[in-house]
């Protein structure tokens, strides 16, 4: 199957729908039109230096080097999730940060290693692209589930200062929160299981159809991802509130927030 390439002039009739989201933007007053503008250079800007970079990466054959890219992705991927939670009474960037790393490293490695089967587990060719896919799925899933979390500690206080009156540790007193939390945040990832396929075809099968590969491999691919996503999704949301639900109590069992 020959690729269709795509040319300069191409990519630049793209823009053609951007002008027509910020014609939106102008007749509605929303106000969109910078970061429409901004958005739209900086994809073009990153995505072609990632293109390039790429090119060196796949070209490394160090463990230790593709996990520090690795946890370097998980980074911006925390720092990404604190600037969206609007937060500032309870330092959770770093305990969100390690926990994103344990979870997400265990199950790219796990995925790479004994599921796809790569020789080496770190080749970067797929250890990159499969790692980025758990990262950036998965941190919405934490983002909603710590928004989540703060504004039901808030809304409940009177019944958690309640439970603590009668003798509750911080836990038993927000375990029906930690459930709502956890839940809300895994939602997403399970809407799009049962959506696959029907509503739509997913990006990573779309692109290796694109590429020439056969259907029924790309398919096998995306049911990877999809399942791998929900599992770092649950892993992530579920060890991420613990240890923040923690900062958010003294050791006397008092909110902090």
């Amino acid at each position: 199957m020959n690729i269709i390439e795509i040319s300069p002039f191409q990519l630049l009739l793209c823009l053609i729908f951007v002008l027509i989201a910020g014609t939106g933007s102008v007749v509605f007053r929303l106000n969109l039109e910078k970061d429409l503008a901004w958005g739209t250079v900086r994809t073009f800007a990153q995505l072609f230096m990632v293109g390039y970079v790429l090119k060196y990466i796949f070209q490394i054959n160090n463990a230790a080097l593709i996990l520090v890219l690795f946890i370097w992705m998980v980074f911006w991927a925390a720092h990404a999730i604190r600037s969206r939670v609007q937060e500032r009474a309870v330092p959770f960037f770093i305990p969100t940060f390690i926990s994103m790393v344990v979870s997400y490293t265990l199950v790219s490695i796990l995925v790479t290693a004994a599921i796809v089967q790569v020789r080496p587990w770190y080749t970067p060719q797929y250890f990159i692209p499969l790692g980025g896919m758990i990262i950036g799925n998965s941190m919405n899933a934490i983002t909603i589930a710590l928004e989540r979390l703060f504004s039901d500690l808030r809304k409940q206080r009177d019944q958690i200062e309640l439970a603590f009156c009668l003798g509750a540790t911080y836990q038993e007193a927000t375990a029906t929160i930690l459930r709502d939390v956890i839940k809300a945040g895994m939602i997403p990832s399970i809407n799009a299981l049962m959506t696959v396929g029907l509503v739509s075809l997913p990006g990573m099968m779309t692109g290796q159809i694109l590429a020439g590969s056969e259907p029924l491999t790309a398919i096998k691919y995306q049911i990877v991802v999809m399942l791998m996503i929900v599992a770092a999704a649950a892993i992530g949301s579920i060890i991420v509130v613990h240890v923040v639900r923690r900062r958010c109590f003294t050791r006397a069992h008092q909110m902090a927030i």
